[in-house]
């Protein structure tokens, strides 16, 4: 026998071994501490000042937010914090324990729960110290990551609690469901405290808040007792271990050899113990730490490998949607068919795979590398200064877009199936339209972005890279499904034959429709919300606003995609009951609905087609995939999506495009267009697709859940950060003053094709106006990227919207902005019997006390005079009806001033009871302003900049006393004109945009805004 090793003498002193349920005590009892003696502390010294806020203070509130508490006030921030700090360790610990226990060879979920439990540990850190009056983005960002992690690490930890531990199970399950049941009070009174301004909401707000934090605490208490129940200890000291390790360590005992490294031992209970335990001196081998990371990396790989696919992804969706707005800029200007169009048929180019050769490189690790790298071209084509030069690159990246993915949707050979890769396209659409939900409406790498117009262009493209990295590094086939249906199955001799193979034109066609509603309707989590928009009634919405609840939609399309998931889970065949005709008949009763109703059963209706859509995607992806022709296949399905893009154009563009009267405001054949084409992927009694069978790995099951999870709750994180943070309320209130404007914007592009939002607010913003009408605005199309030109202004500056008649109403669009509240508001469609559908919107304004009527219309072009004169009558007819009350009439009118009859002008001035702001102004053309029942103060164009095609008028008004009306409406006493000097200085407008002005909008054809004087007698 070999003479045992001498025994050094430092590894004779004791170990200090104590129970590892103390770690989760220690830590509940100082994050109890912490919070509670804030809480204390800060009511006992400034009780008041923590329980006001921007609406009210005591007594209306009189319990404090958690916020507010923690973070304001000396000496209670500073006791949180500093108790905070002392938990930190506890926490790290307890993460590291629940994660020893968890763990298992069987399952990736308790790494993740262990990724994301540290994740959130470092988040609390970031909201504990970086607190709203530091930077309050900041401390935004770690509170709403902090929250979002909530979701796995709850959700996670009850999946994986052991078995035996029954009772903290149900503990955990009982905490988990009052947390997040929490939430929907908490939303709820947050809104009324928010939008509404309710007194006292944010008390009850503050009752949920604080009760989310000791829920959270609670959940993380239970682990006491899940360390009891195991019998976890922790060792602090020399190891005891009986083994004797040699150089050559088997991987069976790389746990036990990696302890001592660490100078800590967690060692669950053992069942037998030594009789004559004999410590050792061990020494450390220097393969131990390599082990130790090709283990955790061999963990972690799947998750990382999913992460990046689903980014690869979200950069697919962003490229490809960024095609129809960059080339339709020209088509804008030309106000036809300009060439550019042409664009679009580089989509076709899945035509090429039709070639042997280039199907089997594009379907290689090295091809799908080379094509993801050249389709990138299309994020970096934002650094180009003109849109020509942008529209080809992004043609060209759509090219070799277009290739890789029908590469990758009809089965990579050298990765993962189609069932994974349908998925992972599914979220990564989804992740798109949060990134647009989170940026205004706006995908942060398009190319019609840059830094200026709220871009995070180098960002995109950087982790697009890595992503990239990540892909063509990893180990080959590291994501693979347990089942999946190949191209061709052989069939048994006592079964009916069935078609080896599904036929290219019945799976092409149900997949192009399905791109087609992806992009048209998904695309944007608000869009479904413009189709059934309607305005407002009784000082309320009719229906959800697109800022506000287009959170919805994506909570919805994430149920829509787990069906297939959990469908998959059952059992890999269970996924043919979304073949099933009645599936089919669900879907098309979602379309029906969305395209016949409005207000909230309008919306209804397209949040269950959305269901239905996002249900389909694995399936339709997979009976493309299961054709023998890829190259037919995959063209004539993004030639199906082609030309239903053009459809649903022309439906407005009727009068622009050849052809374009038959399809004239006819969105509805255009969806029974979409469903026919749905149709052959679905089991009817007389075509019956072959059986599909399909599975994903754990690693990728788990991942989709979590991300669909993440998505849903991060899309209402969100809706709450970007609320508005200003209140509406009029920019100079204390002299009854309205400040209005119209401007024409042109589907929000500016002269550069990059977004305008941002250049628009700047100019509303040093204007001060109180009321503005949009026009051109309808940008709910594919063509336009289905984008909101309002979400910058509204979110940023506080203003009430109505968007006017939304995309299947078939009109350019009009949108109203106000400061003032919008007590009712109507939708009309002027009458177009041989041009374009006008639309108008008619709402009354709750203006100091006192009713205004508003009107905002856009009317038909100069080739269609029957059509401007119907359309003139009837604006005449809304501005008549409301009189008396006062009248604004903000609008697009093609007519010279002065015109007679049949003429607009003599029209809408004569018969709707109204005035010209001006005269003597003969050098209009389309915009005019017109007014009833109120002083008019002062009159203004400026000049476009690069904002749009059209200058911005501004009228500026001066409201009568509540309960009187204008003294003298004679036409000297309106045209008693003044110098600036003459008048209070609160009616000047802004003397920053004299002369040459700022960013090129200044005061143009007077060289100044034109002012007047209030006739002598007036009651103010």
């Amino acid at each position: 026998m070999a003479p045992q090793p001498a025994v050094s003498t430092s590894t004779t002193r004791s170990r200090i071994v104590f129970d590892a349920s103390h770690v989760a005590r220690v830590h509940t009892w100082l994050a109890f501490a912490a919070f509670t003696s804030a809480l204390g502390v800060g009511c006992l010294l400034h009780y008041k000042k923590i329980v006001k806020n921007g609406v009210a203070g005591y007594p209306e509130e009189w319990f404090p937010s958690v916020s507010a508490t923690i973070g304001d006030w000396y000496p209670e921030r500073n006791i949180f914090q500093i108790l905070i700090a002392l938990t930190a360790g506890p926490r790290f610990a307890l993460v590291l324990l629940q994660y020893y226990i968890q763990r298992s060879s069987a399952s990736s979920l308790p790494t993740v729960v262990f990724i994301f439990g540290l994740i959130r540990t470092i988040s609390c850190g970031g909201w504990v110290y970086i607190t709203s009056s530091d930077d309050h983005d900041v401390h935004d960002f770690f509170m709403i990551a902090y929250i979002v992690c909530n979701i796995p690490w709850m959700l996670g930890g009850i999946a994986c609690t052991p078995i035996q531990s029954t009772g903290v199970r149900r503990k955990r399950r009982a905490i988990a469901i009052a947390f997040f049941g929490s939430i929907v009070p908490l939303v709820y009174f947050f809104i009324q405290h928010k939008v509404h301004r309710v007194p006292g909401a944010y008390t009850h707000y503050s009752f949920f808040e604080w009760s989310l934090i000791f829920l959270d605490v609670f959940f993380d208490s239970v682990a006491e007792a899940e360390f009891k129940d195991a019998q976890l200890e922790l060792a602090i000291g020399p190891s005891l271990s009986s083994n004797v390790y040699t150089d050559q360590i088997q991987p069976k005992e790389l746990d036990m050899a990696l302890k001592p490294l660490v100078q800590a031992t967690l060692e669950p209970p053992s069942q037998e113990t030594p009789a004559s335990p004999q410590p050792h001196v061990i020494k450390p081998h220097p393969s131990h730490r390599t082990l130790l990371l090709i283990s955790l990396w061999t963990t972690v790989q799947p998750h990382v490998s999913f992460i990046s696919d689903v980014y690869l992804s979200y950069i697919f969706w962003s490229i490809f949607t960024s095609l129809i707005p960059t080339l339709f800029y020209f088509s804008v200007w030309e106000l036809g068919i300009a060439g550019q169009e042409l664009a679009l048929l580089t989509t076709l180019s899945p035509i090429l795979l039709s070639i042997p050769p280039l199907l089997s490189w594009a379907r290689s690790r090295g091809g799908q590398t080379t094509l993801h790298l050249l389709s990138f071209s299309g994020i970096a084509a934002y650094a180009l200064q003109k849109p020509l030069h942008r529209l080809f690159v992004v043609a060209v990246a759509n090219i070799f877009l277009a290739i890789r993915q029908a590469a990758e949707w009809s089965g990579v050979t050298d990765g993962p199936g189609v069932a994974y890769q349908s998925t992972v396209t599914a979220i990564g659409l989804l992740v798109s339209s949060l990134s647009k939900h989170a940026n205004h409406s706006n995908n942060p790498i398009w190319p019609l972005v840059n830094e200026a117009s709220g871009g995070f262009n180098k960002s995109g493209l950087a982790l697009a890279l890595l992503a990239l990295y990540e892909y063509h590094n990893r180990k080959s086939q590291s994501i693979k499904c347990n089942a999946e249906t190949p191209a061709v199955k052989p069939q048994s001799a006592n079964k009916p034959e069935i078609s080896a193979v599904e036929h290219w034109l019945a799976t092409a066609l149900p997949l192009g429709s399905l791109l087609f509603c992806l992009h048209g309707l998904l695309s944007d989590s608000s869009t479904l919300i413009a189709w059934s928009w309607t305005g407002y009634e009784n000082n309320a919405p009719r229906g959800p606003m697109p800022h506000l609840h287009g959170s919805l939609t994506l909570i919805t399309q994430a149920l829509g995609l787990l069906i297939p998931q959990i469908l998959i889970s059952i059992s890999p065949s269970a996924i043919n009951a979304l073949s099933h005709p009645l599936w089919f008949g669900y879907g098309t009763a979602g379309a029906y609905v969305m395209l016949t109703y409005r207000n909230w059963i309008g919306y209804a209706g397209g949040l269950n087609f959305a269901v239905f859509l996002m249900s389909i995607i694995p399936t339709l992806f997979q009976r493309a995939a299961l054709t023998s022709t890829v190259g037919r296949t995959y063209f004539t399905a993004m030639l199906v999506y082609c030309l239903l893009s053009l459809a649903s154009v022309w439906t407005v563009a009727y009068a622009f495009v050849p052809g374009g009267v038959y399809l004239r405001e006819r969105t509805d054949l255009v969806v029974l267009a979409q469903m026919v084409c749905f149709a052959p992927a679905f089991a009817w009694p007389r075509l019956r697709p072959r059986t599909l069978s399909m599975d994903l790995p754990a690693s990728a099951k788990s991942g989709a859940r979590t991300f669909l999870a993440l998505i849903s709750v991060s899309s209402v994180l969100v809706t709450m950060y970007r609320w508005p943070s200003i209140p509406p309320k009029p920019f100079n209130s204390g002299p009854r003053l309205l400040r209005t404007g119209i401007w024409t914007l042109h589907f929000g592009m500016d002269n550069v094709g990059r977004d305008s939002q941002r250049l628009v607010r700047n100019v509303i913003r040093d204007l001060e106006l109180d009321v503005v009408g949009f026009l051109e605005t309808d940008l709910h199309r594919v063509v336009y990227g289905n984008r909101d030109l309002t979400r910058v202004i509204v979110e940023e500056m506080g203003y009430y919207v109505d968007l006017g008649p939304g995309p299947n109403s078939h009109t350019w669009g009009a949108v109203l902005l106000s400061k003032f509240p919008i007590i009712n508001s109507t939708h009309h469609l002027l009458p177009s019997p041989r041009g374009e559908l006008a639309p108008a919107i008619e709402a009354i304004l709750d203006v100091y006390g006192t009713e205004v009527t508003v009107v905002v219309a856009h009317n038909g072009q100069e080739e269609d005079p029957l059509d401007r004169e119907l359309q003139s009558k009837e604006l005449a007819r809304i501005m008549s009806a409301s009189y008396p009350r006062p009248v604004i009439f903000l609008g697009y009118v093609v007519t010279k001033p002065h015109a007679t009859r049949p003429n607009p002008y003599e029209i809408m001035v004569t018969d709707g009871q109204v005035h010209d702001i001006d005269k003597d102004d003969k050098d209009r053309w389309c915009e005019y302003i017109f007014y009833r029942g109120l002083y008019r103060t002062s009159y203004a164009r400026v000049s476009r900049g690069i904002v749009t095609d059209t200058e911005l008028q501004v009228g500026q008004f001066v409201l009568p006393k509540h309960g009187s009306s204008v003294a003298d409406e004679s036409e000297a006493a309106r045209y008693l004109r003044s110098f600036k000097e003459d008048l209070p200085r609160e009616q000047w407008l802004p003397m920053e945009y004299y002369g040459s002005g700022v960013n090129g909008h200044f005061y143009h054809v007077f060289g100044t805004p034109l002012y007047y004087k209030i006739p002598e007698g007036a009651m103010l």
